[in-house]
């Protein structure tokens, strides 16, 4: 029997009711013919493409995709309107994980693999502290214009020279609704007695230990040291005691379709991919404590010979129409200016959808991991992954 949607998170909600619709537009829109699409997980360096193919390394479930053709709609578009071809490479699982395939390349300054990466806000900033990170030359990207203003100048890149945002992200709980029809809006609910052993977070720190912080009562755009510890403490203490599975990156979501877990510390986009493919059986809510709110954006690494040919894919995703297509599918917070206008075109309900477009009141139960000084990365990063049992 399937699962009745009518409990869910009303945001949630509305993305399922449009799912068939949602999809039926990308399939159109994927029905435009290009070069063979090149799929290949490889690590830094071992991506064997073309010379002139651009590869773009991402987060898995983070483009939109046509499951009858195979094929990324809107990239297929790309590529027949621009003659440039792409590699699209799902190679992230996490931030740390992706930066050890890449960081000796990046050192010797020879090719890693990849034309553009979609690192998260934090390690953007190490990428551009590294100097890792072109400069973007704005000639070629005309519709970096439409960022959204609250992006223009973020402290990481000032004035966005070296990276524009891919999607935004909310970090909060997804939970298996057959196992827990309940929900789950708490930290306490999260850790009920019957969750025990089927619980895991994200071995992205900042959203793990962000979480935890708010459940404290600490603001973490403006924490201290002895409050991150106290965070530490808490996940240590439930590793230890069994409450928790596993750390992981974005493979979490087979552990819950499979249902090795049945709650966890997640991002709200995979919650709709969770829910439209299984029949609403998963939720997310921000917490009552609040949520983290955090970006991926797109650089160049300096060692990519296809500077020009990249500026014009990030240039194209910048139109508001394509990145209205895309925000239809991956359903994470959209950065561009003039999208939820041409989401009225693709469906209604998903233009007032609070995970694709969020509301200023949504805005304000989210908060922003504060920047680290070197010191306090490499220290608060030994104490999380100690804590994990790394």
């Amino acid at each position: 029997m399937k699962e009745k949607k009518e409990n869910l998170e009303p945001e949630v909600k509305s993305l399922i009711k449009t799912a068939v619709t949602r999809r039926n537009v990308l399939a159109g829109a994927g029905a435009v013919s290009g070069a063979a699409f090149l799929a290949a997980c490889g690590s830094g360096g071992g991506n064997k493409v073309d010379a002139n193919t651009v590869r773009w390394g991402n987060w898995t479930l983070y483009l939109d995709y046509d499951s009858k053709t195979k094929k990324y709609p809107t990239l297929e578009k790309f590529k027949k309107e621009s003659g440039i071809n792409v590699a699209y490479l799902e190679d992230y699982n996490d931030n740390d994980e992706f930066w050890g395939k890449v960081q000796g390349q990046l050192k010797l300054k020879k090719d890693i693999g990849y034309d553009l990466v979609c690192p998260t806000d934090w390690m953007a900033a190490r990428w551009i502290r590294l100097g890792y990170a072109k400069e973007l030359n704005y000639d070629n990207i005309p519709n970096g214009k439409n960022i959204l203003p609250s992006l223009k100048n973020v402290a990481f890149d000032p004035g966005r020279k070296n990276s524009l945002t891919w999607q935004g992200i909310m970090g909060g709980f997804t939970w298996n609704k057959e196992k827990i029809p309940g929900g789950i809006k708490t930290m306490d609910q999260l850790f009920a007695p019957a969750n025990k052993g089927k619980i895991e977070v994200l071995s992205e720190m900042r959203d793990t230990i962000g979480l935890i912080m708010m459940y404290q009562g600490v603001n973490i755009s403006k924490f201290t040291k002895d409050q991150f510890m106290n965070a530490i403490d808490f996940l240590q203490k439930k590793i230890a005691d069994g409450w928790i599975r596993q750390v992981k990156g974005n493979d979490y979501k087979e552990d819950l379709i499979s249902g090795d877990a049945v709650a966890v510390i997640g991002w709200s986009g995979d919650a709709f991919q969770l829910a439209s493919e299984n029949d609403g059986k998963f939720d997310f809510a921000i917490p009552d404590s609040g949520g983290t709110f955090s970006n991926d954006n797109m650089i160049i690494p300096y060692t990519s010979n296809l500077q020009t040919e990249t500026e014009k894919l990030i240039n194209y995703y910048y139109d508001p129409a394509v990145a209205a297509e895309v925000a239809a599918y991956v359903t994470y917070v959209c950065p561009v200016v003039g999208a939820q206008a041409e989401m009225e075109k693709i469906d209604p309900a998903l233009a007032k959808n609070e995970l694709i477009f969020p509301t200023a009141k949504t805005q304000s139960r989210l908060q922003v991991f504060r920047p680290l000084t070197p010191a306090e990365e490499t220290e608060f990063s030994a104490a999380f992954q100690k804590a994990a049992g790394n």
